[in-house]
């Protein structure tokens, strides 16, 4: 995952007032009496709209059962009764241009115990696949509806992307690896075919084609070859559903929200070989912009108000606008929700006395996580433009930007009235024990 930039616009009247549940309701209701996107409106009767369950995807970091975050969290917080999908975060490529554990130990060696697994019984020495591979097909044994899918990339793990997807034998490689490993279940090291049936496809999070994201190689040649990677990928998984008789495999595009990014992408032809899409519309400001102005991470719509030059503001509605004037179908469009905040300190407290597009102190921006800010000193405000929660504590300065169940019940909503596909969040462990903004979510994606 990682920071998409995009522009956006949608004026309108704005009262910011203190959260309550008045205040959410009535940000429920100025929802509801919004207008929806042209586009998306004039297609919503062709897709997805009505009483059908949407996608909610829900990431699962490799890393998370470091601190303590496992598999059966997910059954205890009750987010998987909502969940569609879960997506495993992430696989490496490795030098060589092919898929790659990032993490061994945690992939499958690590040991869980009776206490941490997700059927109750402890791994034993002598079984071959042990880790969070296994916890995922003991959870798939459980809940068969659920979808696992495995991701491959993101922010940390891009640079090799560019370069294996310049040539056809690099395309072909990559892919054929990342089908051997991961859905054929050949991991290095463990019996042929040990992680068989765990996942069901893969979503593909190069961040970016034709940008340099974490300062990964990228040239004008990614676009076409990026189009040319995501082809091989359906080619292959195809190939294999009529081999093993296992039916369609899933695969997803994880891509920017930034228009300046997504036209590095030919989206009307990847929108022919993908699922859909994973649009990342989160990160819109953050840490990156360390003295401010502060502002929201995740805005449905423009806040009039905002200090930012035009092509510094960013909202959802815009990325749906943008995306479907370049021919993706609503209903391959999923949108990313937060399960973290973008804090800010050393905030004035501003003319509203409330820290909102307040410079900030250089140097000290932070990403707690939602569970986090949640119960972090200061008082909480709604901006009902922005559809969005936001915290400043004028004691220490800090201000964060961030959702909460009142903000993804309204994201839910906007999904089924623009007909999209769903949403996918980041990440799971972000979220309360109780899994309070996963509930919120996945009852509003049904229509609750």
């Amino acid at each position: 995952m990682s920071a998409p930039r995009r522009s956006a616009v949608r004026p309108s009247a704005i009262r910011r007032v203190t959260v309550s549940a008045a205040a959410a309701a009535c940000a429920v209701a100025l929802l509801g009496a919004a207008p929806a996107s042209a586009t998306a409106a004039g297609r919503a009767s062709e897709h997805h709209r009505g009483g059908d369950q949407k996608a909610l995807t829900g990431y699962f970091t490799q890393w998370g059962i470091y601190s303590g975050f496992f598999e059966k969290n997910l059954i205890t917080s009750g987010d998987v009764k909502h969940l569609t999908e879960l997506d495993y975060a992430f696989s490496d490529i490795s030098s060589d241009g092919q898929c790659a554990s990032a993490d061994t130990w945690a992939d499958y060696q690590r040991p869980f115990t009776a206490d941490e697994s997700v059927d109750g019984q402890a791994d034993q020495p002598d079984q071959a696949l042990k880790g969070n591979l296994n916890q995922l097909r003991e959870l798939k044994a459980a809940y068969p509806k659920l979808k696992i899918v495995m991701s491959i990339g993101g922010w940390s793990w891009s640079g090799r992307f560019s370069a294996l997807a310049a040539t056809a034998a690099g395309r072909q490689t990559f892919v054929s690896s990342c089908v051997d490993q991961y859905l054929k279940g050949n991991i290095p090291g463990l019996p042929a075919g040990a992680a068989a049936g765990i996942f069901d496809g893969f979503a593909v999070d190069w961040e970016y084609p034709g940008e340099p994201g974490n300062g990964n190689p990228y040239g004008p040649q990614d676009t076409p070859d990026y189009t040319a990677l995501m082809t091989e990928f359906r080619h292959q998984l195809s190939a294999l559903s009529r081999q093993t008789g296992a039916g369609h495999y899933l695969l997803t595009a994880n891509t920017s929200a930034n228009p300046a990014f997504a036209a590095k992408l030919e989206l009307r032809k990847v929108a022919k070989v993908v699922d859909w899409f994973n649009v990342m519309t989160f990160d819109y400001h953050g840490s990156w912009e360390n003295t401010g102005p502060t502002d929201f991470s995740s805005a449905l719509h423009q806040d009039p108000a905002d200090p930012n030059p035009a092509n510094n503001r960013f909202t959802v509605d815009q990325a749906v606008t943008y995306y479907e004037s370049q021919g993706v179908r609503a209903g391959q469009i999923g949108l990313a929700i937060p399960y973290y905040a973008h804090e800010w300190t050393g905030v004035t407290p501003g003319p509203n006395g409330d820290g909102l597009f307040q410079p900030a102190k250089a140097g000290v921006a932070t990403t707690p996580n939602y569970s986090q800010v949640l119960t972090a000193p200061g008082r909480t405000y709604w901006d009902p433009a922005a559809a969005e929660p936001y915290k400043y504590d004028p004691a220490t300065g800090t201000f964060a930007s961030y959702d909460d169940p009142a903000s993804v019940r309204i994201k839910g909503q906007y999904i089924r009235r623009q007909g999209l596909r769903g949403t996918f969040v980041w990440s799971l462990d972000g979220d309360t024990a109780d899994g309070s903004l996963t509930a919120a979510l996945g009852e509003s994606l049904n229509g609750h």
